[in-house]
């Protein structure tokens, strides 16, 4: 009952009632007391002698009659046309109170969203209720607090980038310099090492235009009808050779028979290979990675499970985002450039699936789940057969 009362739609109907029972009043109100006071002074009709015997009222009767049926016929036009202003008056006054209560805030919200428009992300409403208008002024602060964490997002991305940039360039630089003036020498070694950077530096490149890309929805995804299969144990057996160096064990745990899920391979296979690659940097010596498969009625899971260092549950919100690194020293020898799991979110969010990170704490490992819808023909044949055991 009282969570009706709080709907805007049922303010403005009570709103509506009252002036309509405002109106009621003033005109019971303005009849009664005009008609008390109009026909106070007209005497009472009365029949006389000959109307008596005569059973016929006289002249003077007929008159009275008549200035009576027009004394009531002002009195009720006076009522009318008084308590019409007076209602008018009523409906007006009541109008203007709950207009009042409906415009400010709707100019509130108008001024916000203009100030938002204009770049000041940090403006919020303040508007106390609980009807509708204030739901809005609540989704206008969401809204502009979104648009502030994207802005610092933004300012956070320029300095990662100009951070990524100038480390190789900087390298180079100063190399180049030493060579210049003879204080390096021009050996392998420095080669070696200033095509080290200059191979850094593009690939720094080239994950930048195709995450630009990806978020831009250039990036072409082909989905089709696909066995999961055939790309994972791909993608193990390219790893297997660099996960055994490093005396990590790499295996697949997945059914015989997988359903087919729709999806593109190539970009399946890129997702796969940027969380291995991950898996890889941070999963120790002796320990195991593991690429788990299930499938249920609408989809299948794809788990990449490693015993590597594991990750704080405050950074797992944060896996995907653009340049973010659990290790804040951004040291090139723990972890990459931090785009490679933005890239694979994006792919994922594309082909229909979904994709996020667990984790039992530090030192207890980690896993990267990732979703994909099954093919249209395939999840009809699941509902199908589960339909027919369940009447069986």
């Amino acid at each position: 009952m009282k969570k009706w009362l709080h709907q805007l739609r049922w303010k403005l109907f009570i709103s509506h009632l009252i002036i309509v029972l405002m109106a009621y009043v003033v005109l019971l109100a303005a009849s009664s007391v005009l008609a008390s006071l109009g026909l106070t002074g007209f005497a009472p009709l009365t029949l006389g002698s000959a109307a008596a015997e005569t059973g016929q009222l006289g002249a003077s009767a007929a008159n009275a009659a008549l200035e009576l049926k027009e004394q009531v016929q002002s009195v009720i036009q006076q009522a009318l046309l008084i308590s019409g202003f007076a209602a008018l008056a009523a409906s007006v006054v009541v109008s203007l109170f709950v207009s009042r209560r409906i415009v400010e805030p709707i100019q509130t919200l108008s001024h916000v969203s203009r100030r938002l428009a204009q770049g000041f992300y940090r403006e919020r409403t303040s508007i106390q209720a609980d009807d509708e208008i204030a739901q809005l002024a609540q989704s206008v602060n969401q809204l502009a607090d979104t648009l502030d964490q994207t802005e610092r997002r933004r300012l956070a991305l320029l300095a990662d980038v100009t951070h990524e940039l100038r480390t190789p360039l900087a390298t180079i630089g100063g190399y180049m310099e030493g060579l210049v003036d003879g204080v390096v020498s021009a050996n392998p070694a420095t080669f070696n090492l200033i095509l080290r950077e200059t191979r850094r530096l593009q690939r720094l490149i080239e994950d930048l235009e195709l995450l630009s890309r990806v978020e831009a929805g250039q990036l072409p995804v082909v989905a089709r009808a696909i066995d999961l299969r055939p790309v994972l144990e791909a993608q193990i057996a390219q790893f297997e050779p660099l996960f055994s160096s490093n005396q990590v064990n790499l295996c697949l745990d997945a059914p015989e028979h997988l359903p087919q899920v729709w999806a593109d391979p190539d970009r399946v296979a890129q997702v796969v290979i940027n969380i291995l690659a991950n898996a890889y940097r941070y999963t120790p010596s002796g320990g195991t990675v593991t690429v788990q498969v299930r499938a249920d009625d609408h989809e299948v899971r794809v788990a990449i499970i490693d015993t590597g260092i594991g990750i704080d549950a405050e950074h797992l919100p944060h896996l995907f985002e653009r340049f973010y690194r659990v290790d804040k020293s951004r040291a090139r020898n723990s972890g990459g450039s931090g785009i490679g799991l933005a890239i694979a979110r994006h792919l994922i969010y594309t082909q229909g699936g979904e994709i996020w990170a667990e984790s039992d704490g530090i030192g207890k490992g980690s896993r990267f789940i990732f979703t994909l819808p099954l093919a249209p023909q395939m999840a009809v044949v699941r509902v199908e057969s589960v339909t027919t055991a369940d009447v069986a």
